[in-house]
């Protein structure tokens, strides 16, 4: 990837990284001056979108300037760099005080973000350029979780699925302990049922900048509570070294009853009740595990609408062997791990028990 080849008389003032999170949350706006696919990929925590040349004006300058040119690609460029900046401006800070502060980037801190910089000083703002841009950014989110993980004392919650980890952990943060809620982040359940309907997974580089801006909000000298995950977050990774630390940590165990599983899980995939053709097609993707015939009798359950059956039944063959098989071999605190009894649904139920367990970790803000 390229930054467009236009060059600047002089350079525009300029801010450089590492920034730490309230560093970046100081500033009066982030402008984002790149294409809207390359922000839709990931972007600065807050940032948003000014695209001084949209995609297809990106394409085109691009293929211009390795067919004919620097030249070329200038001339072409500079009107539509320039009209689209005055419109920017016109359109979205025509009301802006005289005292605004944005902060600028691009790919790379290249033309983009100093040509918009350039603009937004000449009209009287103080506005600085990124140095290195997005491309430094990641940079720094990536050395970051490192040394992040390695920092923050872990209570990963573990139980069997549908057994309420994922409410604990909301739970967690609705009472005022510190949670690290990675499925939310990652906008997937962790499971092959797990997609959310209407929701697409962010890029890789989205969820890393998610959990960078995460943990950068936590507290160091307090517990984060985390649930136990695999590798793997539907589509995405955790990173490593997130990963090893979570699971070198001291963990708790979930026990809870088949019907209040089941309620749980009726409650988290309800859609699927109004959509039995794409649950069908999961469940297909089950037959090289179980088996055609067993697969078939699944089918047979949704056909006849006996959700509870089925739920019941994909928790006994096939997510209880699968989830005690990972977590044994992965999570080394869970043979050791304190049983804690989960007996209702409710929300305010999981609310008490965050609290319970949130002060016998040696939480001292929890209302």
């Amino acid at each position: 990837m390229t930054d467009l080849p236009f060059q600047r008389e002089r350079p525009v003032a300029t801010v450089s990284l590492p920034m730490s999170r309230e560093e970046f949350s100081g500033w009066d706006a982030i402008l984002d001056a790149r294409s809207p696919a390359e922000f839709a990929e990931d972007h600065l925590p807050g940032a948003v979108n000014c695209p001084v040349l949209d995609d297809a004006e990106r394409i085109l300058v691009g293929t211009t300037y390795k067919q004919q040119g620097a030249f070329e690609a200038k001339r072409l460029g500079a009107p539509l760099v320039a009209a689209n900046i005055a419109r920017i401006v016109s359109s979205r800070f025509a009301d802006r005080p005289r005292g605004w502060r944005p902060l600028v980037y691009c790919w790379r801190g290249g033309s983009r973000s100093g040509s918009l910089t350039h603009v937004l000083r000449q009209v009287g703002w103080d506005a600085r350029q990124l140095e290195g841009g997005y491309k430094a950014f990641r940079k720094q989110v990536v050395a970051d979780l490192d040394a992040l993980a390695a920092r923050f004392d872990f209570r990963i919650v573990c139980g069997a699925t549908g057994s309420g980890k994922s409410r604990l952990i909301e739970a967690f943060a609705r009472v005022g302990a510190q949670a690290l809620d990675l499925e939310a982040l990652a906008a997937h359940r962790g499971s092959l049922l797990g997609g959310l309907p209407g929701a697409p997974q962010p890029s890789q580089k989205a969820f890393e900048t998610a959990i960078w801006q995460a943990l950068s909000g936590l507290d160091p000298a307090r517990p984060v509570f985390a649930e136990a995950e695999s590798r793997k977050v539907g589509e995405l990774r955790v990173p490593d070294a997130l990963m090893g630390r979570m699971r070198d940590s001291p963990c708790l165990r979930l026990e809870t009853g088949t019907d209040v599983r089941v309620d749980l899980l009726m409650e988290d995939y309800a859609h699927f009740v109004g959509d039995p053709a794409t649950l069908v097609a999961k469940l297909e993707c089950l037959a090289p595990l179980h088996g055609s015939e067993r697969v078939a009798g699944w089918k047979a359950l949704v056909a006849a609408g006996d959700w509870r059956g089925i739920v019941a039944d994909l928790l006994v063959s096939h997510y209880d062997p699968a989830y005690q098989r990972s977590t044994t071999k992965n999570y080394r605190g869970v043979s050791e791990a304190p049983r804690v009894p989960v007996e209702s649904a409710d929300p305010a139920a999981f609310d008490r028990l965050a609290k319970a367990l949130a002060g016998k970790a040696g939480e001292s803000r929890i209302g």
